[in-house]
C-alpha cells in the first residue's frame, strides 16, 4: 500500500480493505486522516469503496470539488484536503481487496489504474490467497494430527462396545457417535471414558443407543 503511493505520481496517500464476504473488513491507512474516509463509505454504504465493490472495476472521481457522487465521502475528503480519488479493485478465490489512492491535486490520478499501483495490488492479493492457503492447509495439518492422536482409544473404545453389544466395528462407532451426540461431548472424551471404566457401568447405556 505505502509502496504504491510512492510509485504513483502526485499520490499523498492510500488506503486498503480486504473482504472475505463477510462482515469484518479490515482496513489499513497509510495516514491517520485517511481513516475516516475509509469509515465513512463502510457506515453510509456509498462511496468509490462500496462502488468499486459492487463493479468491479475501478471508480475514480477526478475533481472531488466538481463531484455530484457521494455527499458525505465528498465533504469529509475536500475537509482533509483531498482532490481527487481512485480506487482499485482485486479480487482472487473469494477474496477482494481494495486499493485506494489519493491526491491533493485534482486530476492527478488518472493513470493509476494502469500504472504501478495496479501491479503491486495484484502482488498483494496473490500473497494474501497464498497466506490463506497456507494457514488453511496448517489447521487441516493440526486437525489431522489430533485425530491421528485419538484414533488408538476410540478403536479400544469401540472394541470394548462390541464386546458388550456384540456388533460389529460400525455399529459400535455408531454407538460412541450417538453418546457423543446426545451429551455434548467430543468423541475422543467419550471413547477415553469407555476405556477407563473398561465398559463398565454403561452396558444398560450402551444397549439403549444401539437400538
Amino acid at each position: 500500500m505505502e509502496q504504491a503511493a510512492r510509485c504513483t505520481t502526485d499520490c499523498c496517500g492510500a488506503s486498503c480493505m480486504v473482504s472475505e464476504g463477510g462482515p469484518e473488513r479490515p482496513a489499513a491507512v497509510t495516514h491517520p486522516d485517511l481513516a475516516a474516509l475509509v469509515s465513512v463509505q463502510l457506515r453510509s454504504g456509498d462511496g468509490p469503496i462500496p462502488a468499486a465493490l459492487e463493479r468491479g472495476e475501478p471508480v475514480d472521481s477526478a475533481d472531488l470539488l466538481r463531484e455530484e457522487r457521494w455527499p458525505a465521502y465528498r465533504a469529509m475528503a475536500l475537509d482533509s484536503g483531498v482532490r481527487s480519488s481512485v480506487t482499485i479493485p482485486f479480487r482472487r478465490s473469494g477474496l477482494t481487496v481494495t486499493l485506494s489512492l489519493y491526491s491533493f491535486r485534482p486530476g492527478a490520478l488518472e493513470d493509476a489504474p494502469h500504472g504501478p499501483a495496479r501491479a503491486l495490488g495484484d502482488l498483494a492479493v496473490t500473497c494474501l490467497v497464498r497466506d490463506r492457503s497456507y494457514r488453511a492447509a496448517l489447521t487441516e495439518l493440526d486437525q489431522l494430527g489430533a485425530a491421528l492422536r485419538t484414533r488408538p482409544v476410540v478403536d479400544q473404545a469401540c472394541g470394548i462396545v462390541m464386546h458388550v453389544l456384540g456388533c460389529d466395528a460400525d455399529a459400535a462407532f455408531g454407538v460412541l457417535r450417538r453418546v457423543s451426540q446426545a451429551t455434548q461431548r467430543k468423541l475422543s472424551d467419550v471413547a477415553s471414558a469407555v476405556v477407563d471404566t473398561r465398559g463398565r457401568g454403561l452396558e444398560r447405556e450402551l444397549v439403549s443407543l444401539s437400538d
